[in-house]
């Protein structure tokens, strides 16, 4: 291999920096190339040659070829994008699209893996590579594999198709973003906002040539870090309105307008799904994952909503009441950009509690130092930064830690952590397994690598970046899918971590946001970043006693979200429902607030449903179906001990190290001894009484 492929390197350290636009096109076309030699010879086994050496674990090296670099430039593309990356990406996807979609749709190589399959050497295998070799069948089986050429051959178009598609919803969603901005000219208009959200929106003027120190002006973006503490402090009506409508409005303009693409994306989805003889597309995409369907999924969501209807109407009716009361006006819906901010009102005014109080206790740095304390003890494991040498990263803020099992000092896996926002990166939080570790001879997996990130509110002037308690949340949720990666011990890449069903994804992650509650735990990372003092007692005991103010809207927001995905799979028809919002409207209307004006669908910029082929389309349901895991599985430690590491190895043995190497109903029952309680998550929300 040419030392001119950076992208083709096997190394652990990778060497960012080389990563160049430049070397997209021609490091992936040869990758695809070497990928396709490899699956050349898999093809060209005699029959009564299979082995599940040269057929199934053959093919995961096959796979393994394009994938590694492929991962590499994706990842660029989400946390350093710029208009040479972006060409690059868009002349190779296909390519690589084609080579991926390929592979399921492969008549010899299908062929191979059944031989092999129907063969002795399969009942000689462990449980575990049978697990796989069954997976991978199913995997060429719902890809179309037992179909017919023209059959086969419209999949592979319709993939490839799917490919430039969905990347081009995810382009106008951060382009109609980024070219949004606010700049305020006197401070006088930003009152009820924090002073670090001022002075930030005064840096960020700063460094677009806006203002001066003698004469600021302050800018605002629809960046999480700066939108959303405009709609939940902000005095002024029209700041909090503009903000409002031109986040209403991103990819719904003839410049960047998402609509016809989810006409589009989900066309092709319906067609992919009948030509595999499901009637619907979630049906395909969930037969192997818990819900097992789109019904069963959607009654999933109609259940909560039935239990959650209550509490939601009796909060919307008191936020209503509340504002008349403040404002003398008449009780009635309130405008969209008033809801955060009047919620934000009663909250602290019904429990004597600012959020902002906590700031100061959550540097970033502290709640990460903190949380691998908290895993050390729970886990067994430790985490350290590497500093020296200086890691090569993407970006001067990418840090890079170490994962070592802390008895045997084992070197278990490395991740990057990219927390703050820059206009050439994605939004939301997010994980990604970067290398899978791959067994030795002796049996020993080699280390895994991962990458963690958010757009959280960055430094100010001389503070570290203090974070707000949901921050916080979002940290250890991440970290918790990252655990997933770093932690597996399945031997088989394609069992391996994160890969299982995704509606028992979110297990992992979740779970551990239930450790930003405690106080056991909170005292290992909450710390004044001035005094270093915990957090008060009286302020932790109002922290608690607020947790569940609007716990109705919180989960109905998320039960909106997911009602909404199912309804465009399952029931929207592109050609006949000409009104893409008046559907949208119709099938959600009961899962929102009283609001005095609708605006455009949030779908039109809903990246989970709509930047890949397939993503959480059909799946966003699964946050909610794995809270009610974490929400019982947590029950457990609650009983245990926060901090018991005979229950946090429990969770690792059974769980994180497991991967998908069993079904994940097993994989819960051998932690909990039991099946899942769906009452539990309601007791923890206050939306039912615990027995």
């Amino acid at each position: 291999m040419s030392t001119t492929q950076p992208f083709l390197k096997k190394e652990f350290a990778v060497n960012w920096t080389s990563l160049t636009a430049d070397h997209v096109v021609p490091d992936m076309e040869a990758a695809i190339e070497q990928g396709s030699a490899a699956l050349a010879v898999i093809e060209s086994l005699k029959d009564g040659e299979e082995t599940f050496a040269n057929t199934f674990l053959a093919l995961e090296v096959a796979g393994e070829i394009v994938s590694a670099p492929w991962s590499k430039v994706n990842h660029l593309d989400s946390v350093n994008d710029h208009p040479e990356l972006r060409k690059a990406h868009k002349e190779v996807l296909p390519k690589v699209s084609a080579y991926f979609s390929a592979i399921p749709l492969n008549q010899k190589l299908y062929a191979k893996l059944r031989n092999f399959r129907a063969g002795e050497g399969f009942d000689k295998l462990g449980k575990v590579e049978k697990r796989f070799v069954e997976e991978t069948l199913k995997d060429f089986e719902d890809a179309g594999a037992n179909q017919d050429d023209k059959t086969r051959d419209r999949l592979q178009a319709i993939e490839a198709t799917l490919a430039k598609v969905t990347k081009q919803f995810s382009e106008n969603v951060l382009d109609s973003t980024n070219k949004y901005e606010k700049i305020v000219e006197s401070v006088d208009e930003l009152k009820g906002l924090p002073e670090s959200f001022i002075e930030s929106a005064r840096l960020s003027a700063l460094s677009k040539g806006q203002g001066t120190e003698e004469s600021p002006k302050y800018r605002f973006t629809l960046q999480a870090p700066s939108f959303f503490p405009v709609l939940r402090f902000a005095d002024s009506d029209s700041l909090r309105k503009e903000l409002y409508e031109a986040s209403a409005n991103v990819a719904n303009t003839p410049e960047f307008d998402n609509e016809p693409l989810i006409r589009e994306i989900i066309t092709l989805r319906n067609e992919k799904a009948k030509l595999l003889g499901r009637k619907v597309f979630p049906d395909w995409v969930l037969s192997r994952r818990m819900a097992k369907s789109g019904a069963q999924a959607l009654q999933f969501v109609e259940d909560l909503h039935k239990k959650t209807l209550g509490a939601f109407n009796k909060e919307n009716e008191e936020l209503m009441a509340y504002k008349a009361a403040k404002t003398g006006g008449e009780k009635g819906p309130l405008h969209p950009w008033e809801m955060s901010y009047w919620a934000e009102k009663l909250r602290l005014e019904t429990y004597d509690f600012d959020e902002e109080i906590l700031r100061p206790y959550f540097p970033v740095q502290s709640v990460m130092t903190g949380m691998f304390a908290l895993v050390e003890k729970i886990f067994g494991i430790c985490v350290e930064e590497q500093t020296d040498p200086k890691p090569n990263t993407w970006h001067e803020s990418v840090q890079l830690y170490k994962v070592t099992d802390a008895s045997s000092g084992r070197h278990l896996g490395s991740f990057y952590a990219d927390w703050f926002p820059r206009e050439t990166k994605r939004g939301g939080a997010w994980m990604n397994g970067l290398i899978t570790g791959k067994s030795s001879e002796g049996g020993e997996l080699s280390p895994h690598l991962g990458f963690i990130a958010g757009n959280l509110t960055p430094p100010v002037g001389d503070k570290p970046a203090l974070l707000n308690h949901r921050d916080v949340e979002t940290v250890f949720h991440e970290f918790g899918h990252l655990l997933h990666h770093v932690l597996s011990e399945v031997k088989i890449r394609s069992l391996c971590g994160t890969n299982v069903a995704w509606d028992f994804v979110e297990l992992p992650s979740q779970i551990m946001e239930n450790w930003c509650w405690e106080r056991e735990s909170l005292d290992l990372f909450a710390r004044h970043y001035e005094t270093g003092e915990p957090i008060p007692e009286e302020l932790f005991q109002k922290m608690k006693k607020a947790r569940n103010f609007g716990a109705g809207g919180m989960q109905m927001r998320q039960l909106c979200f997911a009602k909404l995905d199912l309804a465009l799979h399952l029931r929207f028809d592109p050609e006949q429902d000409k009104d893409f919002d008046a559907f949208v409207n119709s099938e959600i209307d009961e899962y929102l607030p009283p609001m005095s004006k609708k605006y455009p669908s949030m779908a039109r910029r809903f990246e989970h449903l709509f930047s890949s082929s397939t993503g959480y389309a059909s799946g966003y349901y699964s946050y909610k179906w794995a809270e009610v895991l974490d929400a019982d599985a947590f029950t457990r430690f609650t009983n245990e001990g926060i901090l018991n590491q005979q229950t946090g190895l429990a969770f690792r043995n059974e769980v994180l190290a497991r991967g998908n190497s069993d079904q994940p109903e097993n994989l819960f029952r051998s932690f909990m001894g039991r099946d899942p309680d769906p009452e539990a998550l309601l007791i923890r929300l206050g939306l039912k009484a615990s027995a």
